[in-house]
Formats: C-alpha cells, structure tokens, sequence
C-alpha cells in the first residue's frame, strides 16, 4: 500500500493547537479505514485517532481535545489538536487501518509514510 506525507506539525506551548493534514484518498491508502499515529521518544508508536467509514474514534488520552476529518471534495485527512500538552510531543504519522480498534492496537495500522514532528513547551 502506498504511504503519505503528514504535515502541519510544529513548536506550540501548551494548551495551544495545531492541525496536521495528509493526502488521503482512497485508492492510495487502500482501505476505507485512516487516521493518525504518533510516536514519542522513547515509546512505542500508538494509535490517535481513525476515522473508518468516516466513523471517528478516538484513543483515550486525546479524546475531547483531538478532532479527525476527512475533506472528500480535497481527500485530506486532518487532525485537529487543541488543548495540547506536553504528553502530546510526538512525530505524527498518518496511514490506513484496519479499523476503529487501531487506537487501542498498533498492529492494526500499514506502515505509515514520513511524520510530522510536534513539541508541545510547558
């Protein structure tokens, strides 16, 4: 399957927002399920958010500050931080997923393409 660049990323303090796009269309990531990613320094990579038949789910540690949307007239695929902190420093991936379950999973995601580095200042 073919991978996609996110964008967006950058320095913010916390309690600021970012929004983090890709190129998301359908026959390129072959699977009707999308979403984001992250990995921080020194962790495991972990789930964010899907978006799957344009279902949002989210992982528990962003929910109610992270929004996912998918524009279908551009097919991109966005992220919405707000709120951010410094747990949220990460490089964020986009890619396709199996399905919902991603967020809570990380063997449920292709190999995402090139991330987007985040730091969040306190």
């Amino acid at each position: 399957q073919a991978q996609v660049a996110a964008s967006g990323g950058g320095s913010v303090q916390a309690g600021g927002s970012l929004r983090l796009s890709c190129p998301a269309p359908d026959y390129t990531l072959g699977s009707y399920c999308v979403g984001w990613l992250r990995q921080a320094p020194g962790k495991e990579r972990e789930g964010v958010a899907t978006l799957d038949s344009y279902r949002p789910t989210y992982s528990d540690s962003v929910k109610g500050r992270f929004i996912i949307s998918k524009d279908r007239a551009t097919n991109t695929l966005y992220l919405q931080m707000n709120n951010l902190n410094a747990q949220d420093t990460a490089i964020y991936y986009c890619a396709a997923c199996w399905d919902g379950e991603a967020v809570r999973d990380a063997r449920r995601w292709t190999a995402p393409g090139q991330g987007t580095q985040v730091t969040v200042s306190s």
